[in-house]
């Protein structure tokens, strides 16, 4: 099994209910295929860059995930017929990206309860 990198913009005109949703239904084909999730990150909504499916914003999630490389076409093929999704990119990592991405998660996860202890101490 591959380690993938996958960024989802979905429409910002949906309810963060609807976007849950479909948000779920994602991470059900990657576990209902044997995948496991390793990192789920909302990023919120963002202006886009350019204009897509006349969209101006968008809502943009990251996934982190270890799947086979044959239910990556199946996925994608969901992320095509879905309208939620305005734009999606799967990469497949590497191993130099792969150790740098866990580095950085475990900098973020590491920081974060410091983070939250300044907040509180203020």
């Amino acid at each position: 099994m591959n380690i993938y990198e996958n960024i989802i913009i979905f429409n910002a005109a949906l309810s963060d209910e609807d976007i849950e949703t479909a948000a779920s239904k994602i991470k059900d084909i990657i576990t209902g295929s044997g995948g496991e999730i390793l990192k789920a990150d909302n990023w919120g909504r963002r202006k886009l860059a350019f204009e897509i499916k006349k969209q101006k914003k968008g809502l943009y999630m990251l996934l982190l995930f270890r799947l086979d490389p044959s239910v990556v076409k199946k996925l994608e093929s969901h992320y095509k017929v879905t309208d939620s999704v305005i734009k999606f990119m799967v990469v497949r990592l590497g191993k130099k990206a792969l150790a740098a991405g866990v580095a950085r998660t475990e900098t973020s996860s590491a920081a974060a309860p410091v983070a939250a202890e300044q907040k509180s101490e203020e």
